[in-house]
């Protein structure tokens, strides 16, 4: 299905829990959060009703995310399910991939094709400054676990922070050379907990590139948020993804589902619309639907207010 600006709409992004089993420092409070009621987010045969309805309406490719989608009892069955639905054809779930190494294995007989794993560090005392509480080793056994299996393209999403890590960016760039996975740098932005850092902590990609002429572009499939760039005799890839100075509003083709049942037509938008009303009814279900994608906003407005509108937090939307 194509929205009003003619964007083909084929990705659903869909938030299965606000729980997380890390606190990184632009993402959550470091007390944590109060957790949703177990009545008041989408059961996952609610999510399934959902899914089936998108897949009619043209969306093939699902990602799961969170908070930390891995927290959630029985994720691989709902994976599995959905990987039955008539027309998904890609199945992926983005991580911080604590729990990864544990579960690889059965996410991918489930019918999971590809994991994003987010890591922004590769020093063990920064690792736990940022994250709060979490174990680097397990991280890296993850993404060892997933290669291993073929669970492939392996991205590593870097949230690059001025005076954080950003000094680590030839660190990952000898991981992309040690390792096939793609590793992505991701603006900074500014909603929630990282609108407090966004100022003094953004950093511009175009001045990295400038230092690290070694970096070759490369093409990026359709669609792609990420521009790609190639290292002489390197097994992987290292991607720059800037939603702020080169917004790829144009060309995107993905809404989200958050785990309460609000269907978010654009990352930074106030903008939901509830589903959940709806659920029982697939008729209704699917002109909601269908009314979410056809009205999907033109584009975010982060570079003129340094803000986004979002009502949510990151870990309430999942990326």
């Amino acid at each position: 299905m194509r929205d009003k600006q003619g964007r083909d709409i084929n990705y659903l992004r869909i938030s299965v829990t606000d729980r997380c089993n890390l606190r990184c420092i632009y993402c959550m409070p470091e007390e944590g959060i109060k957790s949703l009621r177990h009545e008041d987010i989408l059961r996952f045969e609610d999510i399934l009703k959902i899914v089936k309805v998108a897949a009619s309406l043209g969306i093939n490719k699902i990602r799961y995310t969170g908070g930390e989608p891995l927290v959630m009892k029985d994720i691989d069955k709902l994976i599995y399910e959905t990987s039955k639905i008539q027309g998904i054809e890609d199945i992926a779930i983005t991580t911080n991939g604590i729990l990864l190494s544990d579960m690889a294995e059965d996410l991918k007989k489930a019918g999971l094709k590809r994991v994003n794993i987010s890591l922004d560090t590769l020093d063990k005392d920064k690792f736990r400054s940022i994250t709060r509480i979490g174990n680097l080793d397990k991280v890296l056994e993850g993404i060892d676990k997933c290669l291993t299996l073929g669970l492939k393209p392996v991205k590593i999403n870097t949230v690059l922070m001025r005076g954080i890590n950003d000094t680590e960016f030839v660190d990952f760039l000898n991981l992309a050379k040690e390792k096939p996975v793609e590793i992505r740098f991701i603006e900074l932005m500014p909603i929630g907990e990282g609108i407090k850092l966004y100022e003094e902590s953004k950093v511009s990609f175009a001045e990295i590139l400038k230092q690290h002429p070694e970096l070759t572009a490369i093409d990026t499939e359709k669609n792609s948020t990420a521009q790609l760039y190639k290292l002489q005799n390197s097994k992987g890839k290292i991607g720059f993804i800037s939603p702020i100075s080169c917004k790829f509003c144009p060309d995107c083709n993905k809404i989200r589902l958050t785990s309460t049942g609000t269907i978010k037509p654009c990352l930074h938008s106030k903008e939901e619309i509830n589903l959940r009303e709806y659920i029982n009814n697939e008729e209704l279900l699917t002109n909601q639907l269908k009314s979410a994608i056809f009205n999907k906003p033109l584009e975010h407005h982060l570079e003129q207010e340094s803000a986004s509108r979002s009502a949510k937090m990151m870990y309430q939307i999942g990326g």
